[in-house]
């Protein structure tokens, strides 16, 4: 059995599957959603439909496997083009999914992501034009060598081929992973969730004609929302059929499809994330640090959700940092410790509670945070260690020593040093654009961009040599 968090990541997953009953976590704000595996009420008919569309996206996919670096770069700046030229055709299919989804009572950092207008819609179409830019990695060697007998061996870049992403109510992602996916060489197959249905739909009605238009096949880029949630229960089915599934959202989705999914699946992450000031850290730093990876924007998975602080400095920087955290309206789960110093400075409109257990296991993408103090380095680095997701952790420190000893020892996908946990993003990375921030150990970690998106096959080059 898995306990999520929200019903948020379950809403993409077929009730085919999973049946739900709802449970009491302990917390109020919290209650979650217990899914259990029901395998056999799967549909047949869009199970089979899904597989076909899958089935005709590897066919599509085959000749752009074999098209080179300036058709794509051409692709690619042409779909950056039209929608730039639809933006407002896309920005009016985004107002009926953000009003639609404020009635239903999604909450503000969730919709915040949800939206996508006109200066989004450019934005993304900027990365598209990035993405043009960047090396190809298909042909590249990664190596090569000759054997003693003459054999000639090279590792080389390939495509993987059909991609699969489930994924919620994101629909930058769909951008993303369109020109991603067709700069490697692969084909998309995507379900984006119900709150951006229509959204995605007009994002793909501007891309497929250009696919067109271009010698390629519509089938390259596909969704399955028209299925509803039975379409990501078949994806997750459709072995042999889907190369690879990644799921992006948060940890009820995710872990659903890392359960439950026969394809092959790259765990992209839930964002527990942590800012660890230490007793060198500089306030003057620390703060504006922490408020921008706190409160830029909430509903993202490389926000902060957790604060720990060294006892020697606890009684000077926690005052400050509440009171900066209290003036842009973020709720402080503290334990015992930092709930008296804080409670003790009497900062107005402070809104303060004491943490619980359950706080430090959770992602809470709002205004809120978990602020914990720590004896030492070590007891930082192992609650750490315990309670992140494996996503971003950043120590605000002067002594190099510590910053060392942090960096070697933290178990997580990016590490930060005195700069905000925001700045995990492919964009930022220099991708152009991101498939998911990969938590995993397996094939990529960390934000997946184009390299990420390609597997290797081995080449022998030989004159007529058999095995002895």
């Amino acid at each position: 059995m898995y306990a999520a968090p929200s019903s948020e990541g379950a809403a993409l997953i077929s009730p085919a599957i999973f049946g739900a009953i709802w449970v009491e976590t302990g917390n109020a704000a919290h209650c979650g959603l217990l899914l259990f595996f029901m395998s056999d009420e799967l549909s047949p008919e869009v199970f089979d439909a899904v597989c076909r569309q899958a089935d005709q996206a590897a066919r599509a996919q085959e000749r752009l496997a074999q098209a080179n670096t300036e058709a794509k770069n051409e692709l690619l700046l042409a779909i950056a083009d039209a929608l730039d030229e639809h933006a407002a055709d896309i920005e009016a299919a985004n107002a009926l999914d953000m009003l639609e989804s404020k009635e239903n009572g999604m909450d503000a950092g969730k919709l915040d992501r949800l939206l996508f207008d006109v200066p989004r819609v450019a934005a993304a179409a900027q990365g598209v034009r990035h993405v043009a830019t960047l090396p190809d990695p298909v042909g590249e060697i990664v190596r090569g060598y000759n054997l003693p007998n003459g054999l000639r061996l090279t590792q080389t870049r390939v495509p993987m081929g059909v991609i699969g992403m489930i994924y919620e109510a994101r629909p930058n992602v769909t951008v993303d992973v369109a020109s991603l996916c067709l700069k490697s060489g692969n084909a998309a197959l995507l379900r984006g969730g119900h709150a951006a249905e229509r959204t995605n739909a007009a994002t793909l009605g501007v891309i497929a004609p250009v696919l067109e238009a271009h010698g390629f096949e519509s089938a390259l880029v596909q969704s399955v929302d028209q299925y509803g949630r039975a379409g990501a229960t078949a994806m997750m089915e459709a072995r042999g059929h889907i190369d690879v599934l990644i799921p992006r959202g948060g940890a009820g989705l995710i872990q659903a499809v890392v359960r439950n999914s026969k394809v092959p699946v790259i765990e992209t992450g839930a964002g527990n994330v942590h800012i660890y000031v230490d007793r060198t850290g500089n306030p003057d730093k620390a703060i504006p640090i922490l408020i921008n990876a706190k409160t830029q924007r909430v509903g993202v998975c490389n926000a902060t959700e957790k604060l720990l602080v060294h006892k020697d400095i606890a009684e000077s920087f926690l005052p400050k940092a509440a009171a900066a955290l209290a003036a842009a309206g973020v709720e402080m789960h503290a334990d015992e410790r930092a709930y008296g110093i804080i409670e003790h400075a009497g900062i107005a409109n402070a809104q303060l509670v004491h943490a619980t257990d359950e706080d430090w296991d959770t992602e809470y993408l709002a205004l809120k945070i978990g602020i914990k103090v720590v004896d030492s380095l070590d007891e930082a680095i192992a609650h750490i260690n315990r309670h992140s997701t494996g996503h971003t952790e950043s120590i605000i420190a002067e002594d190099y020593s510590a910053i060392e000893e942090f960096t070697a020892r933290i178990d997580s996908a990016v590490v930060m040093v005195n700069a905000s946990t925001r700045f995990t993003d492919g964009g930022v990375f220099g991708f152009g654009a991101e498939l998911g921030i990969s938590t995993q150990k397996m094939h990529a970690r960390g934000p997946m961009g184009l390299r990420e998106m390609t597997t290797t096959k081995w080449i022998g080059y030989g004159t007529g040599q058999v095995r002895e």
